[in-house]
């Protein structure tokens, strides 16, 4: 099975690596590439390395990366319908392509790799017209979605839609789409990249969107009672005189904030408003992946993932998290056992060789039925 991969990152992010390496988007397509993987961004090359370990071939594609996509444009000897452009990067020109010319060049690569599986980590963000006119080099198209849906976001053009929220499963096959719960995860081989920094008792690393009216509630809550240290982006959403300001330790992207994580000895989690009563976002993963207390909001599904009390620490009120937070950090041989018994579940079920594990499963028979 060929599987290819297409995912977007934030343009926050992409401009801060090629900051941080001086002359990258000069260098050749398959070093771009390895240098934006070994960020650990999101899921990075999670998919394809373990798909490849279960015997498949397989590869990511991140169409939104201008200088990336750019240089496969000229690797691979591309004429676009649109005019390369030369801008001034960091003094220096380079070939940019303008939105409009993504496509192209994403669907030339869809031709040069004939996936049997297009997988879209961004189903929202990519046109249904694209859809249609990759349908004739691949047989299945697949995508995984778990934030905001777009109100006019057309996913019929979808063979598998994947979403952790099980509210969004159902919600798809009542629109008569097939649909899978499918969860998120944790890397092991981030745990090779990380070293011990500045510690820290308590963090939250996350952001603070007009979707995440509750999680801005809660922090200002605890504000009041507790020292909380938070990285992420959204600090303009604040009202001037928020408590969150004095706090707040700008962005952490990928290895960043994989390290504040691991720093910390309390990691703090908050769903989106979106989630319902449902546990599914990556800090639970990252966080007890990494060795870090989590303690996150109580879900009706959190027990099927973690044992709360033993595994992780689960609270329903500002109040009962400040307590709990409390606790935890004047009991440090429960705090640490907590920890210890939450790192060993993610490692044992959690990883994204067991999530590929399930996708292979997925998507198998259905190829079956594929011409």
């Amino acid at each position: 099975m060929r599987v290819l991969v297409v995912d977007t990152y934030y343009p926050a992010f992409l401009e801060t690596v090629y900051a941080r390496n001086p002359g990258l988007e000069r260098q050749p397509y398959h070093q771009q590439w390895r240098t934006l993987m070994d960020q650990c961004f999101g899921t990075a090359d999670y998919y394809s390395a373990n798909l490849q370990k279960l015997g498949h071939e397989a590869a990511e594609v991140i169409p939104n990366c201008h200088p990336l996509q750019s240089q496969w444009a000229q690797e691979h000897g591309l004429t676009l319908r649109y005019k390369m452009q030369l801008r001034t990067y960091r003094g220096v020109p380079v070939p940019w392509l303008g939105k409009d010319s993504l496509y192209p060049i994403m669907l030339a690569q869809v031709r040069a790799y004939r996936p049997d599986v297009i997988h879209f980590q961004n189903p929202g963000a990519t046109d249904v017209s694209f859809l249609r006119e990759i349908r004739p080099y691949v047989r299945l198209i697949t995508a995984q979605i778990a934030s905001p849906i777009p109100p006019r976001a057309d996913f019929s053009q979808y063979d598998l839609m994947l979403s952790s929220f099980p509210h969004y499963v159902q919600r798809f096959k009542e629109q008569g789409l097939r649909s899978a719960y499918f969860n998120l995860g944790f890397e092991p081989k981030v745990l090779e990249h990380l070293k011990r920094t500045k510690p820290h008792d308590v963090v939250f690393v996350g952001g603070l969107s007009r979707s995440h009216s509750d999680r801005i509630r809660l922090l200002e809550q605890l504000a009041q009672r507790l020292h909380v240290e938070w990285w992420g982006y959204g600090v303009e959403n604040l009202t001037s005189d928020s408590l969150l300001r004095a706090t707040y330790r700008g962005p952490a992207w990928a290895l960043d904030m994989y390290e504040k994580l691991y720093n910390a000895r309390i990691s703090l989690n908050h769903h989106l408003n979106l989630a319902k009563n449902y546990a599914n976002n990556m800090r639970l993963y990252e966080a007890t992946g990494v060795g870090a207390l989590l303690v996150t909001d109580w879900k009706d599904n959190l027990a099927e993932l973690f044992e709360p009390g033993k595994e992780i620490v689960a609270y329903r009120s500002s109040e009962e998290c400040c307590e709990l937070i409390r606790y935890y950090l004047e009991h440090e041989a429960e705090r640490s056992a907590i920890a210890f018994a939450g790192q060993r579940r993610t490692l044992r079920e959690h990883t994204y060789y067991h999530r590929m594990r399930e996708f292979d499963n997925l998507v198998e028979p259905l190829l079956t039925q594929c011409p």
